[in-house]
């Protein structure tokens, strides 16, 4: 069952590049860019670019943990007991970081972003509103960066770890 690894691997290194390729150049860029323009409302146009496409990252993360979970136990013979836990538990990190970020903190982030009616921008620094904003956008990055060091990590023990006896 190597091919089943090998496309485990291939699985989480594609969505480990999705997110790191979204949290150091999509995200950065489009609010650069937009910024650029001197819009009013240019964060509110790369909010919204950006959390569809943050959408995508965290859902994929969550389907593909789930099934790289699901392949560990039809592979855990080939797994030592301390090495299938290992990347068992890495892999449920992923997919609670992922999970809360989506349908949690993104959840209330857009409910915010509702209740300002779209203007971000031009909320006040100082709004209760904005604030809990701001605090769930970290939430929001500590949850991808989370996830995306549990995946590394599940990486290297994947791979590291198979038996090819």
């Amino acid at each position: 069952m190597p091919i089943l690894n090998q496309i485990r691997m291939l699985l989480l290194g594609a969505w480990l590049g999705a997110a790191i390729y979204f949290s150091a150049v999509v995200a950065p860029s489009v609010f650069g860019v937009l910024r650029s323009f001197s819009l009013p409302n240019a964060n509110e146009i790369a909010g919204t670019v950006v959390t569809r496409t943050l959408s995508v990252v965290n859902t994929s993360g969550f389907v593909i943990s789930l099934l790289l979970l699901v392949s560990a136990l039809v592979l855990k013979k080939n797994y030592g007991r301390a090495a299938l836990f290992l990347q068992s538990a890495l892999l449920i990190i992923v997919a609670i970081s992922t999970g809360v970020g989506e349908w949690v903190i993104a959840v209330k982030m857009r409910g915010l972003r509702a209740v300002m009616h779209g203007q971000i921008d031009q909320v006040a620094l100082t709004d209760p509103n904005r604030i809990a904003f701001a605090m769930l956008h970290r939430y929001s990055v500590a949850a991808l960066g989370i996830a995306i060091i549990a995946g590394l990590i599940a990486f290297f023990v994947i791979s590291s770890r198979f038996k090819t006896d």
